[in-house]
């Protein structure tokens, strides 16, 4: 197994906190409530983006990251990856996705399944970039210095939502499927670092390749890295079937490397 690396932050030294904003509207700050003796009271009319927060306390201004979960939606897993991003020295915020579906998280991979075809890809790409909004409007986050990291279901909002927002730094996209057409690909934004699940029935070889002709024919900057043996959620350690302890902590290791590249210099 790889060596650890020592994190700028521990455990310890990690605030948490949840956060609750409407989506797709400007976000409504501290003065804006302050002048509104309704804001309380106020039924809001747009969808409310529930989220959990983490990030360092030690005084100072960090990248953002939002954090995109997978199909069994916002779990315990999820809150400990969140607290290690944090602890590699950044904001992280983790939405709910399934906040339309009544916020559910399930251990079934059928009930998982029926979640996920229930969803809205217009409406989970508006609460991801709200997502970036909101962290402009905190006093520890560096505005628009954010990046997105996503597993499973999360790793293929993330591919997309690289396509659609321009000020993004990083896109990290865990086992996700792949974009719908190799032309998305032209609009990608942000540097792209993608983990391959080499038993993976969920993605082709050929849609792989797709992804790695794109960057070069559009000139961008996308990492692939192949774990053969490796099954579809082999970072996930609730699916004891699927997790590879070795090769979760490798994909970890260039992680971070990665997003450390990204958010050199800012």
């Amino acid at each position: 197994m790889p060596t650890a690396q020592a994190t700028p932050f521990t455990l310890e030294q990690i605030g948490t906190g949840t956060a609750r904003f409407p989506s797709g509207v400007p976000i409504p700050t501290h003065t804006d409530q302050m002048v509104d003796p309704y804001f309380k009271s106020k039924m809001p009319k747009e969808h409310q983006v529930d989220c959990l927060m983490f990030w360092p306390q030690q005084a100072g201004i960090y990248p953002g990251l939002v954090l995109l979960h997978d199909w069994w939606g916002l779990t315990g897993q999820m809150k400990d990856l969140g607290a290690r991003l944090a602890c590699e020295g950044y904001a992280v915020i983790i939405p709910n996705l399934y906040g339309r579906l009544g916020g559910m998280v399930t251990a079934n991979d059928d009930v998982a399944a029926a979640l996920l075809e229930r969803q809205n890809d217009t409406h989970v790409m508006t609460d991801i970039n709200s997502c970036c909004e909101y962290l402009n409007t905190r006093h520890f986050v560096k505005k628009n210095i954010h990046g997105v990291v996503g597993y499973g279901m999360g790793g293929s909002y993330a591919l997309q939502f690289a396509c659609q927002r321009k000020r993004l730094r990083a896109a990290v996209s865990y086992y996700g499927k792949m974009l719908k057409s190799k032309e998305m690909l032209k609009d990608l934004f942000s540097p792209v670092l993608y983990h391959q699940a080499g038993k993976d029935p969920l993605v082709t070889q050929d849609e792989i390749q797709q992804l790695r002709s794109a960057s070069v024919d559009y000139a961008k900057r996308v990492e692939i890295h192949l774990y053969p043996d490796a099954a579809h959620a082999f970072c996930n350690d609730m699916k004891p079937g699927a997790y590879d302890a070795d090769h979760s902590a490798r994909a970890w290791e260039r992680t971070a490397s990665f997003l450390k590249s990204c958010f050199q210099g800012t």
